[in-house]
């Protein structure tokens, strides 16, 4: 009888084994315009986001790639390039991103912090809001709150920053006019650490009672948001921001 359980459970590590190769097989085979999107949404259902910020929604049908860039008018390079990044850490396409002009990076990089702004910040606040009315009063969601009303507001700024400042002055001197006091921007990691600051205070420091459930929504919102920050900023930080140093070095 012994056997036989040792039997069944062998066999069933070996098939969660074979599962789980099978899926990073698929997330780590790079994206092609003959890839279904529908395929790569079943296997990354992460970059669901990022093809809602560029107006791709669900319901995608057996199109692939190639068809629904044509129809959304996007470069399809451009959009495999960040399919790309996105689902694989260990993947960066700097020469091919160094191709496509800063107008084109810039306004993908707009796009991001809209959806940041009025979907994912606002969707993070929202759990919050309900997590603390649903549970108990002896925790410390509150601390956790105030924290994240800091973290927002940082990230904020820096949206602002770029919108108001940064970005306008690539747009300018890449339509050739003059910029008498291009805007000075450097790399910036203290929102990274905020939001781990922030996930190892739910995952290390959270006491008293609460709401699983919303809590796990919160979390999960925060790493999403996380994951989202640190890939984009690979693009804003070593492609962007090299290619704004040079524009105004000529």
């Amino acid at each position: 009888m012994e056997n036989v359980i040792w039997s069944f459970v062998w066999e069933e590590r070996i098939r969660e084994t074979k599962a789980k190769l099978y899926k990073d097989k698929i997330k780590m085979a790079l994206v092609n315009i003959h890839s279904k999107l529908s395929d790569v949404l079943n296997a990354s259902p992460e970059i669901i986001p990022l093809i809602n910020r560029l107006g791709i929604l669900l319901g995608t049908g057996d199109k692939d790639i190639e068809k629904i860039c044509q129809e959304h008018n996007i470069d399809s390079d451009f959009l495999l390039a960040i399919i790309n990044t996105y689902i694989n850490e260990e993947y960066f396409p700097e020469s091919v991103l160094k191709k496509f002009c800063a107008s084109t990076i810039v306004s993908y990089m707009q796009k991001t912090y809209a959806f940041y702004e009025h979907f994912q910040l606002a969707n993070i606040e929202r759990h919050f809001n309900a997590l603390i009315s649903r549970s108990g009063e002896n925790n410390n969601l509150g601390l956790m709150r105030r924290f994240f009303e800091e973290l927002k507001q940082d990230i904020l700024d820096r949206i602002a920053a770029d919108n108001r400042g940064w970005f306008p002055c690539i747009e300018a001197i890449e339509n050739g006019k003059k910029v008498a006091n291009p805007i000075s921007t450097n790399e910036d990691t203290s929102i990274h650490d905020k939001i781990n600051d922030l996930k190892n205070m739910f995952i290390i420091h959270l006491s008293g009672s609460y709401d699983q459930n919303l809590c796990y929504g919160v979390i999960t919102a925060i790493i999403t948001l996380e994951k989202d920050i640190r890939q984009n900023d690979r693009i804003r930080n070593r492609i962007l921001l090299p290619l704004y140093k040079s524009m105004i070095r000529e």
